[in-house]
């Protein structure tokens, strides 16, 4: 079951945008997000707003759906007008956009250009499940305009893609990968996933050496959550399976970077490796550094210079405000100075590139001494007025946060 949205404010019906966010747009950088809520199948562990045929009801298909945003497109034109400078960077993510044909996903980015136009060297990518693209999908992504790819192939051992409920052979993601590299993209990440109820240390150590193996330049690996609502949480609550161990979690992250970085690529972001500047996922930067972004599609959410605002979650009813004339957003909320601080301080402490001592708010700069004498921070780095991670603080990175916080 997809998660709930936020409380907030009702959202103009108009879409607009209060003056002072128009005024600030783009200061950081402006992208967009394209939500696209479609999946062959609902893996267990899931809980994003995403919708097999069988839960999807009338209303919204896959044939109509690029059409459908389009219509959103034509809307945050006419909001912002000339008030975001050009999108540096475009993703799609879901679901399984790679559901949709590599057309109409090209279609929906030159409504982006033509709406917003797009940066010269703009960053276009895609999520793609692994059985959903073949080598003719990912020619005819790349000529129209994809220059990056996000795999999700979790796992190579096939009792933990079993527990996750996906529905990908052990062996597909790296194929997949090699198709990709064959079509021309430089760019190619891997999502993995750890601490799956069942996993053995083993089964990650070949996951990553697999994962390396491939040679792509980006590798993400993440902590299994067990999300309220799932079918995994469902089975966790039976005893069925047993809750993930924070421990195991740890393990598991220190095996992540003494394998990733052994093989050349180097944690920019907690949770995500890159060979060199060039392979970092520029869209998720302009998130973790408070840039703007438009969400379009059901669910999806938007921020521009402190507003924050979302969509409501069915497809069928995006497509029913969309075809009244009205914005489909459901809610909105205006932050204030100190929750832009705690989230900018929140997202940018788990960067490598880390964020200025002298941004740091109250007793933050007394807490970040104790924590670099704790070995949570980089001593070197915070001499020299930078707040960095060591690595056993980025296993206690919400920790770490609190404590600069208090």
């Amino acid at each position: 079951m997809p998660s709930a949205l936020p409380d907030g404010e009702p959202a103009p019906d108009d879409g607009r945008l209060p003056e002072s966010a128009l005024a600030g747009a783009g200061e950081r950088g402006f992208g967009v997000y394209v939500h696209v809520p479609f999946c062959a199948s609902r893996c267990g562990y899931c809980d994003f707003n995403t919708y097999t045929a069988a839960e999807l009801g009338g209303g919204v298909t896959r044939d109509d759906y690029a059409a459908l945003v389009g219509r959103e497109i034509a809307l945050a034109r006419r909001v912002v007008g000339g008030a975001v400078p050009k999108v540096s960077t475009v993703f799609f993510g879901g679901g399984t956009p790679t559901l949709l044909t590599p057309e109409a996903l090209s279609g929906v980015v030159a409504e982006i250009d033509a709406a917003f136009g797009l940066a010269p060297d703009a960053e276009i990518t895609t999520e793609a499940n692994p059985e959903s693209v073949d080598p003719d999908y990912l020619r005819r992504l790349r000529a129209g305009g994809f220059n990056r790819v996000s795999l999700g192939m979790q796992s190579t051992a096939p009792g933990v893609l079993a527990t996750l409920d996906r529905r990908h052979t052990p062996g597909r993601a790296l194929e997949a990968v090699a198709e990709a590299r064959d079509a021309g993209f430089d760019h190619v990440n891997l999502d993995l996933i750890y601490g799956t109820p069942g996993e053995r240390p083993e089964d990650f150590a070949a996951s990553l050496h697999a994962a390396v193996g491939t040679g792509v330049d980006h590798v993400s690996a993440y902590s299994l959550i067990v999300e309220d609502g799932t079918a995994l949480a469902a089975k966790v609550r039976r005893g069925d399976l047993p809750r993930p161990s924070d421990d195991v979690a740890a393990d598991r992250y220190l095996m992540a970077e003494e394998v990733l970085s052994a093989a050349g690529l180097t944690w920019y972001e907690v949770s995500n490796w890159a060979r060199d500047d060039a392979a970092r996922c520029r869209h998720n930067l302009l998130y973790w550094t408070g840039g703007d972004w438009w969400g379009f599609g059901p669910g999806a959410h938007s921020h521009i210079a402190g507003v924050r605002w979302w969509n409501v979650k069915h497809p069928s009813r995006y497509g029913e405000r969309l075809a009244q004339g009205l914005s489909p957003a459901q809610g909105r909320e205006i932050l204030t100075a100190d929750q832009r601080y705690v989230e900018d301080l929140l997202l940018r402490s788990r960067l490598a590139d880390g964020m200025p001592v002298t941004s740091l708010q109250g007793r933050g700069p007394a807490a970040a001494t104790r924590l670099a004498a704790d070995g949570l921070l980089d001593t070197g780095a915070l001499s020299s007025g930078l707040l960095r991670l060591t690595l056993r603080g980025r296993l206690l990175a919400d920790a770490v946060v609190r404590d600069l916080l208090d």
